[in-house]
């Protein structure tokens, strides 16, 4: 008779999650990052969907050096593109409307429907398409404040209407409406 035997008897390690806050000139914002060092989150207090510092978390600043580098150069106006290893996880939807949301340049803005039809999505998607954008773990490096209405009014953001207007403000976007 054979007995069987486990496969493993460890339990799996919990990856660590690096943690920092960053004050900006929009408010102080969450930085979380994988054990490489990879970017996961960037988050504002209160924001819907946002993270919160969880007890098994470490802080420590040094893996967001590149991050807070390029944020300070953003908030002086004098960097237009971040360049940073991330990590995020959606779904394949998700994932195609978060790349059309790197391809927004800087200065200017677009709509729910021009992100639609960019990522081969029919129009009636644009509600999916607005989900995705406000499930976007990357707030400000990952632009989703540079989508607006198809009439061209400020519309949702997870991190408040109040910082996505100063985030155009910032980059010069002129055509938007308060």
């Amino acid at each position: 008779m054979t007995i069987p035997t486990p496969l493993s008897t460890t339990l799996p390690v919990t990856p660590v999650t690096y943690w920092t806050a960053y004050d900006s000139p929009v408010g102080r914002l969450l930085l979380t990052a994988a054990p490489a060092g990879e970017l996961t989150s960037l988050s504002v207090p209160g924001q819907k969907g946002g993270r919160s510092v969880q007890e098994d978390w470490r802080q420590d600043a040094g893996p967001f050096r590149p991050v807070t580098e390029q944020l300070d150069g953003y908030f002086a106006g004098e960097l237009k593109e971040f360049s940073l290893e991330s990590r995020t996880y959606g779904t394949d939807f998700r994932e195609r409307v978060w790349q059309a949301l790197d391809s927004v340049p800087y200065g200017a803005t677009t709509t729910y429907g021009e992100i639609a039809a960019r990522i081969g999505a029919p129009r009636a998607a644009v509600r999916a398409v607005g989900g995705a954008i406000g499930a976007n773990p990357l707030l400000i490096v990952r632009p989703c404040h540079r989508v607006i209405g198809a009439n061209g009014t400020m519309t949702g953001y997870a991190g408040g209407l109040e910082r996505k207007v100063r985030l155009l403000r910032l980059e010069g976007a002129v055509s938007v409406e308060e």
